[in-house]
């Protein structure tokens, strides 16, 4: 158990090593400071800009922004829809001997409508599926410009808040261009290199035939597949090229290549937050907010490691210990891979439920019921412990100037946030901004489990069943993609039951789950910043309520907490908490 403390300290001490760097560039990028790959990638800029008529000097009030973001999401979705539904016609469509089809229309809409918000949830197999071209141009190209758009709101609420007169937040297609071009391209190709040294495969070979050693032949899927891989998990998105996802040898090789690819999910989340002190001008601030996300990472980190170790309580009623399950090492490694272990897996199970990446190394759904209720938990807190690419920390800064908001009202002063007085129109906004995404989570999973159609998709019974419905729309909400793996979009036909109907249920409303959670936030975040672009800084004075000292820091994290307690934890009671305290296996 040391060992496994020992690697959590080492990946954490990384992370922390390399926020700072990366937070640097990245506050020279929105800033306009020179960079070095702009001797490079300058004149692909500025080719794009004449190419789609751009004035990058024409700044946008935060409603002419957040037209443009959803008219560039708009045009994104449609193009992906259109690249799904043609498969039959598309190049490298023929690699299993037999023509790849379209899915059905309803597995499409919830597909388009995952991967353009970031989400990559998932109700089909990629390599059963998809073809080459459905990958490369679908999949991978969403997922760069789906983390591009988050980490434009993001910087557009920054510099509504850095602002000192007017209303601009700059221009939204510049932030998308730059952020594509000097982050999110660079980092891809070195995390490709990395995962290609690892064996991760990358190729465009026609899918392979083997023969067992028990005598039976064997399909092995082929592809593009570390390209898309590094994107994935850099942009927070976390489908998977294959079904199995980084469980999966040929997505997640090695150790090695496992510790990168947690490393990729978390990093631009992490280096964000650096970046965002940079900026305000004050890296202190920047720290304040790394420090709360940082408390409540570990913990969750803490506890689902603990719980995984020790194992469940039914395996304990048995009078089976779980060293004799899971080996000497210990631990609950049902649905674990043993190469990962316990550790690995409880580490990128919490990594992924903090940053909004739905990728998976283990199922969540063997995980023990403590265990499985960190990610409940993490998904209950809106995700903004980091977070996804940009929607992490402009959550987390609604949660800021809540936290604002009610300091001020114990202080007895006017709440301010960095010399600017937060009125009655922003915590309005705050206040929305805050409530959306888990009113929108509970309401689209009562109706899962209240609904004939949506009951149809549950495969499991009792608690376990509950918590597979209720993390299925948190999940799909907080736009992370991960699932327990019991919930399906699924179901076998069969004349007479309710099987076709709980497909288009949960494709309809996890699509439409999935769209509104993504775009109903930003629009508020952006109003945010637009309502604090045009306010007057007031100097701070004696009674000012500093937010870069420890007490701010567990007020935030109070703050954080008591919201996703309120809205979520009767629900957790009735699934994961209920299950950790039965002796028996649901």
């Amino acid at each position: 158990m040391g060992q496994g403390w020992l690697q959590i300290v080492i990946f954490l001490v990384v992370l922390v090593a390399l926020t700072p760097l990366l937070g640097s560039y990245m506050a020279r990028v929105y800033t306009g400071e020179t960079v070095m790959l702009e001797r490079v990638l300058g004149p692909v800029e500025r080719l794009l800009y004449r190419l789609f008529a751009v004035t990058v000097s024409d700044g946008q009030d935060w409603k002419r922004y957040a037209r443009s973001m959803i008219v560039f999401s708009l045009f994104a979705w449609l193009a992906m829809y259109l690249i799904l539904r043609t498969q039959t016609i598309h190049p490298w469509s023929n690699y299993l001997g037999k023509t790849f089809h379209s899915g059905t229309w309803d597995v499409t809409f919830n597909t388009v409508s995952s991967f353009i918000t970031n989400t990559n949830w998932q109700y089909y197999g990629g390599e059963t599926t998809l073809t080459y071209f459905s990958q490369m141009m679908g999949m991978t190209v969403e997922n760069f410009v789906s983390a591009a758009v988050g980490i434009a709101v993001l910087v557009a609420m920054i510099r509504g808040i850095v602002s000192r007169s007017g209303s601009s937040l700059g221009n939204f297609w510049q932030d998308l261009v730059r952020t594509i071009l000097y982050i999110l391209l660079p980092l891809s190709v070195i995390v490709t290199i990395l995962l290609v040294s690892q064996g991760v495969i990358q190729d465009l070979s026609h899918y392979t035939t083997v023969h067992t050693l028990a005598g039976g032949e064997q399909t092995l899927a082929q592809g593009p597949v570390a390209s898309q891989i590094a994107i994935k998990q850099l942009g927070t998105n976390g489908g998977g090229f294959f079904n199995t996802n980084s469980a999966y040898p040929f997505e997640n090789a090695t150790p090695f290549s496992n510790f990168i690819e947690m490393l990729s999910i978390i990093l631009i989340p992490a280096a964000l937050v650096y970046m965002y002190g940079k900026m305000v001008g004050s890296r202190r601030q920047g720290w304040a907010i790394f420090a709360a996300m940082a408390v409540l990472y570990v913990a969750g980190i803490a506890v689902s490691y603990q719980a995984e170790q020790h194992g469940t309580p039914a395996q304990h009623a048995a009078g089976v210990s779980t060293r004799a399950i899971s080996g000497s090492s210990g631990g609950n490694l049902e649905g674990k891979e043993q190469r990962n272990g316990v550790v690995n897996s409880a580490l990128w199970a919490t990594t992924t439920t903090v940053t909004s990446n739905g990728s998976v190394n283990a199922s969540l759904e063997s995980f023990t019921g403590l265990g499985g209720a960190v990610p409940i938990a993490n998904l209950g807190m809106s995700e903004v412990v980091f977070g996804g690419v940009g929607s992490g920390l402009y959550g987390m800064l609604v949660f800021v100037l809540l936290a604002v908001f009610l300091g001020g009202l114990m202080v007895g002063r006017t709440p301010e946030y960095l010399g600017k007085k937060i009125g009655a129109r922003e915590i309005k906004l705050v206040s929305l901004a805050a409530l959306a995404t888990p009113l929108i989570a509970l309401a689209t999973a009562a109706a899962s489990v209240a609904s004939a159609a949506g009951r149809a998709s549950i495969f499991a019974k009792g608690p376990q069943g509950f918590s597979e419905s209720l993390y299925a729309y948190m999940s799909q909400a907080n736009n992370n993609g991960s699932a327990f793996a019991g919930y399906t979009g699924y179901i076998q036909p069969n004349p007479g039951n309710l099987g076709a109907h709980g497909v288009k249920f949960a494709d309809i409303v996890g699509g439409l789950t999935m769209m509104s959670a993504r775009f109903i936030p930003i629009l508020l975040v952006l109003a945010i910043g637009g309502a604090l672009a045009g306010k007057k800084v007031t100097p701070a004075g004696p009674g000012t309520m500093r937010t870069d000292t420890p007490t701010f820091v567990a007020l935030l994290v109070a703050v954080v907490i008591l919201v996703g307690a309120l809205t979520f934890f009767p629900a957790i009671l009735l699934g994961p908490v209920v299950q950790s305290l039965s002796t028996h296996l649901f």
